[in-house]
């Protein structure tokens, strides 16, 4: 293999695309304060000094409403490039396909529904 300016090139921006991301890791560990005091270890609360823990375990409620969230808005999002091609397409067959697809999505809710995910319990307890 001969050396030429397009490796040169490859190289030199390698280099310079680490030292980039590195050299601020680097200079944060030689210029951050060295003050141990106990304040600045506590977690920021608007200035108003913190009462308990700052690790406070939530509720499985929150994490299944963001995970369902999630997983339908991921869905959805596949139908926005069917609406540009629907009108493009001849026949039935992308109706029946989106039919489907838009079917499976809302027996996932029924059975997520009769499976009480939706239902907020009165009161967490942590």
């Amino acid at each position: 293999m001969q050396f030429d300016w397009l490796n040169f090139a490859i190289l030199l921006f390698l280099f310079a695309g680490l030292a980039f991301g590195g050299l601020p890791l680097i200079l944060s560990v030689f210029l951050y304060p060295k003050n141990k005091a106990q304040e600045l270890s506590l977690s920021y609360e608007c200035g108003i000094n913190p009462l308990g823990s700052a690790r406070v375990n939530f509720g499985i409620n929150y994490y299944f409403y963001a995970l369902l969230f999630i997983a339908f808005d991921v869905d959805v999002l596949y139908l926005f490039p069917v609406s540009v091609i629907y009108i493009n397409t001849p026949g039935w067959t992308l109706f029946w396909e989106l039919v489907v697809f838009v079917g499976v999505l809302g027996l996932a809710v029924i059975y997520f529904w009769r499976k009480g995910v939706f239902t907020w319990p009165r009161r967490i307890s942590f």
